[in-house]
């Protein structure tokens, strides 16, 4: 886990791999989780876990799932309009939940859910998959300029460049009322987001994400979602419609 990360053909870090979450949340419970209920603490992992790749066969949600401003003093700056429309959401248990409605996870949020993500990482270009419902995304990685107008959709238009051994990643275009937690926070089309990608060693990916959003949030806010890899695995197909039978009863 702590031997040095690869590399691209250009020198650059080489951000391939299946990943999921490296903080996971430690509440056990044996009733249903749901959007009320506060994540555990952040603790440091033990070395002996540190040292191990992920557990595919023991996926975790992150402690930022339900509230990705979890650890952000006073919680994240809302906007007021987005308040009310916030607790509503945390109240009724998420049941508008586009997640619990089969959409694909933007990938704010994807970097959290109990779902493993497949990167794959050329000096051109970097492709991240998903195994929830197929999902995927593009980040052209040439720092080519962003669209002016860009048609919304729900992963957006992403352009990175190098900084260092930093990928940073701007993303636009995205649409309005894109959930980013279970809780119903949103990012709108107004939306400026930046990720700063590392990859210290083999095992981990650290992601600083920096959300700009005018219309829903009254000032920029950053947190980092860090990454373990898992290996001797695969994506496998989980497609949420495939026997669904759950909106019948969220009325």
């Amino acid at each position: 886990m702590a031997a040095p990360s690869p590399r691209l053909a250009n020198g650059k870090p080489d951000f391939s791999g299946i990943w999921t979450t490296a903080e996971p949340n430690g509440i056990q419970t044996k009733e249903l989780s749901s959007p009320k209920q506060a994540p555990g603490p952040r603790v440091a992992q033990s070395p002996e876990v540190e040292e191990k790749p992920g557990d595919a066969g023991n996926i975790k949600a992150s402690r930022q799932m339900s509230n990705i401003g979890v650890d952000l003093p006073g919680g994240l700056p809302y906007q007021p309009w987005l308040v009310p429309i916030v607790r509503e959401r945390t109240d009724n248990l998420a049941k508008d939940d586009p997640h619990i409605r089969c959409w694909p996870d933007n990938f704010i949020r994807a970097y959290g859910m109990p779902h493993l993500l497949k990167f794959l990482h050329s000096p051109n270009l970097l492709v991240m998959l998903n195994e929830m419902n197929a999902g995927y995304r593009q980040v052209f990685t040439d720092a080519r300029p962003l669209p002016q107008d860009p048609n919304p959709q729900l992963q957006g238009y992403s352009s990175a460049k190098w900084s260092g051994d930093t990928l940073v990643i701007d993303t636009i275009g995205m649409r309005d009322d894109t959930w980013i937690d279970w809780n119903g926070s949103v990012v709108t089309q107004a939306a400026k987001v930046r990720e700063q990608i590392r990859r210290p060693d083999f095992g981990h990916l650290e992601i600083q994400v920096t959300v700009d959003d005018p219309k829903a949030y009254r000032k920029p806010w950053t947190v980092t979602l860090k990454q373990r890899i898992v290996v001797d695995t695969d994506l496998i197909d989980e497609i949420c419609l495939e026997n669904e039978q759950s909106l019948q009863h969220m009325k």
